[in-house]
């Protein structure tokens, strides 16, 4: 995994265990490689993957049984993606608002590119 300078890079295996939950990689309910196995595999201190499993769980994507492991909580795909959603709507559209604005791009010209996307994505 290739991590940006953009964010902490506990956000961004965050993001990559996320991902996972959300591709039933690691379905809800099932165990998660251990922190050390995920730190190994992305090549980076466990410490740094403890600290993503940690804001993980704060947000109740993961739990821990102890002396087990992790585990994606049962309801961890809709968690992963209304924190997502929330994130998208507060942080990433106002971005996108601007940048349209900025380059003359009505709300119409995104509509039909949104629906063109959604007919190829159907096919």
């Amino acid at each position: 995994m290739e991590f940006n300078d953009k964010q902490p890079i506990y956000l961004q295996i965050a993001d990559y265990v996320c991902e996972q939950i959300l591709q039933q990689a690691w379905p809800p309910g099932e165990r998660i490689p251990s922190v050390r196995d995920l730190g190994s595999s992305l090549e980076v201190n466990p410490n740094t993957a403890m600290r993503a499993f940690d804001f993980l769980q704060q947000q109740g994507i993961l739990f821990n049984k102890r002396g087990m492991g992790y585990y994606a909580a049962d309801d961890a795909t809709d968690r992963v993606k209304a924190m997502r959603r929330a994130h998208f709507l507060d942080v990433e559209l106002p971005g996108l608002f601007r940048t349209m604005t900025l380059l003359g791009i009505n709300i119409s010209e995104i509509e039909s590119r949104f629906n063109a996307y959604q007919l190829a994505s159907a096919s």
